[in-house]
């Protein structure tokens, strides 16, 4: 199992390759991740930075995701003591780490800074080591 935040499913959703490289594992990721990643997408497409085309084929690529969304007990919890404990006023990118605590797996990111920050509380892992 693995964790993914809207980051990582941003880049699928705009590479060729899609989630493919990806297919092997089991995603998992908390219900905020669809929103994250839906207005990154949007906004993209709103500075003219993707065409509407790769808008549109982003979107359904991430709707097709197989990507289970998950809310464990506790999940709120751990995202505001890890957020305490990492000095963050804000709790996005805790609930993925939180997820990832609580669930016992991994989180994959592209976002540097999240990784080295949250591998202060739990195993946080980039794209090369799969």
């Amino acid at each position: 199992m693995l964790v993914v935040d809207a980051a990582i499913v941003v880049t699928a959703s705009l590479a060729e390759a899609g989630f493919e490289p990806l297919a092997q594992k089991q995603l998992v990721a908390p219900y905020l991740m669809w929103s994250e990643a839906s207005s990154v997408l949007h906004e993209l497409k709103w500075r003219k930075e993707i065409t509407d085309e790769l808008a549109s084929i982003a979107m359904d690529r991430m709707a097709a995701a197989d990507i289970s969304p998950r809310r464990p007990k506790g999940l709120s919890a751990e995202t505001s003591r890890i957020a305490d404990r990492l000095g963050w006023a804000k709790t996005y990118d805790a609930e993925y780490l939180a997820l990832a605590r609580l669930l016992k797996c991994r989180l994959l990111t592209i976002d540097a800074k999240l990784k080295v920050s949250g591998s202060r509380v739990t195993d946080v892992i980039g794209p090369s080591e799969l």
